[in-house]
């Protein structure tokens, strides 16, 4: 609540509040700079700001918006290691994270390293490592980069399940068409 954020003179966020509960998806939309990621990034903990407080009940599943993947390493090897550390054992990581990936139709037979992925590829194992610990709280920052038609669909119907679930989903958007399927903007 009353989440402030500075970059030098420039104020970023000021007194923002914003409340997401369990079985709710909240979308967040803004221009260009209006301080949509760095709002996800303080909520995940990942920059601090500079007043106010931010309270998450639940483990959190973050995607943000440019995926934070090691080029040099296969889809396999990211789910092993992101589940590694959560404390998840391989076998298991490779089970949830082939689950979650056959649902946004990642090719699974697909053994390349990250770098040589397309960019929607990409987009769909940076959101399934956001989802292998099925966090309570999604915080999704534009997940849908470079997903076709069909697989942006099919991202919306997800979102309306986790929320069904009782997770507490807030995805960052532009796609002004969806915004029907939030249950705020």
């Amino acid at each position: 609540s009353q989440v402030t954020k500075r970059f030098g003179s420039t104020t970023i966020l000021d007194g923002v509040d914003l409340t997401v509960h369990g079985g709710e998806v909240v979308a967040l939309t803004g221009e260009n700079g209006a301080g949509k990621t760095t709002l996800m990034k303080i909520c995940a903990g990942l920059i601090r700001c500079d007043a106010g407080e931010v309270r998450v009940a639940g483990p959190i599943g973050y995607c943000p918006q440019n995926p934070g993947l090691f080029e040099l390493l296969t889809a396999d090897d990211h789910l092993v290691m992101f589940g590694r550390g959560a404390g998840i054992g391989r076998t298991e990581s490779l089970r949830r994270g082939h689950e979650i990936l056959e649902e946004f139709a990642y090719p699974l037979h697909e053994r390349s390293v990250t770098r040589d992925l397309s960019g929607g590829t990409r987009q769909k194992l940076n959101l399934a490592l956001a989802l292998l610990t099925d966090p309570t709280v999604l915080l999704l920052d534009e997940p849908y980069q470079g997903f076709d038609r069909g697989t942006y669909v099919n991202f919306w119907d997800h979102c309306q399940a986790w929320r069904d679930s009782g997770k507490a989903v807030v995805v960052v958007t532009h796609m002004l068409a969806e915004l029907e399927r939030a249950d705020r903007v």
